[in-house]
């Protein structure tokens, strides 16, 4: 269950392993996100995103990586991005598919390789969909995880070494 939690952070933080600027933005607002690491149950969180906080999640590949390689090919509805990142120390490889629309729905298959891939070559799988405007009681990077417990990835952001501040 830890290694969901952690792969749900990171994944959520950087999991779009390509610039910004190569990835349509999703739509503002709340986001539910279903994502399975391989046979593990399904775990559900909430995401609420605008412009910047979008941009931020979508501008690396996690704490202390360092990616050599990010190619992007476009196809229609889907996007497929193949990287080979170094996350601390740990040379990882990742491809990655994602079919849907940023506007209302979309499924994101990631397959990391290599020392730093959770548990080895696994599948992650994410299917999001829009929700709607944020809640009154929520603000930009606001996560709410499976077992209830809400968090920001922008303050999450600020404790952990090696993740730039967004801009």
């Amino acid at each position: 269950m830890r290694l969901i939690g952690v792969t749900s952070i990171l994944v959520l933080i950087g999991a779009l392993p390509a610039p910004a600027d190569e990835l349509p933005s999703r739509k503002p607002g709340l986001w539910e996100v279903e994502m399975s690491i391989g046979s593990r149950a399904a775990q559900t969180m909430r995401q609420c995103i605008d412009a910047a906080t979008d941009r931020m999640m979508q501008s690396g590949a996690g704490p202390g990586a360092t990616c050599s390689k990010r190619d992007v090919q476009r196809s229609g509805n889907s996007i497929t991005i193949d990287s080979a990142c170094t996350i601390g120390g740990k040379a990882t490889t990742t491809h990655s598919v994602i079919t849907g629309s940023f506007d209302s729905a979309y499924t994101m298959t990631v397959t990391p390789q290599g020392d730093s891939a959770p548990g080895g070559k696994t599948t992650i799988t994410m299917a999001a969909k829009w929700l709607g405007p944020c809640a009154a009681d929520q603000k930009p990077g606001d996560m709410i995880m499976a077992n209830g417990v809400k968090t920001n990835v922008l303050d999450l952001q600020k404790g952990l070494p090696g993740i730039p501040p967004p801009r």
